[in-house]
């Protein structure tokens, strides 16, 4: 999920929660558990915010987001050394190069529901 905003990010983990809550036969949703990368650029508060007004009246509405951050990794294209980015900076810190491929660290989906 790249380059998504907040209420979209929100909208999508409605819809993935109904979902399963229609699938599944459940009345009532309680907690989501979301797991959220750390460079992913989205804001949980304003996630969260999103959230408490497009869920109202459904089964969501008094549910609870609880977010899951997940480590940034990223691999060098120059010398191909993992490392994880500072500060969300990606510079490599072997070799100096600029260029890297993300591994890991801008997901965000619906982990568990209870």
């Amino acid at each position: 999920m790249n380059h998504r905003t907040e209420l979209e990010a929100a909208q999508f983990i409605l819809q993935k929660a109904l979902q399963h809550a229609c699938e599944s036969n459940t009345h009532q949703l309680t907690k989501l558990h979301i797991a959220i990368g750390e460079i992913a650029e989205l804001d949980r508060d304003l996630i969260q915010s999103h959230w408490r007004e497009i869920s109202k009246g459904s089964l969501a509405e008094r549910s609870q987001l609880r977010f899951r951050l997940i480590t940034a990794e990223v691999q060098c294209m120059a010398c191909f050394q993992k490392y994880h980015p500072e500060g969300g900076e990606i510079h490599c810190p072997y070799c100096g190069s600029f260029g890297a491929k993300i591994l890991s660290g801008e997901e965000l989906y619906l982990e568990s529901i209870e």
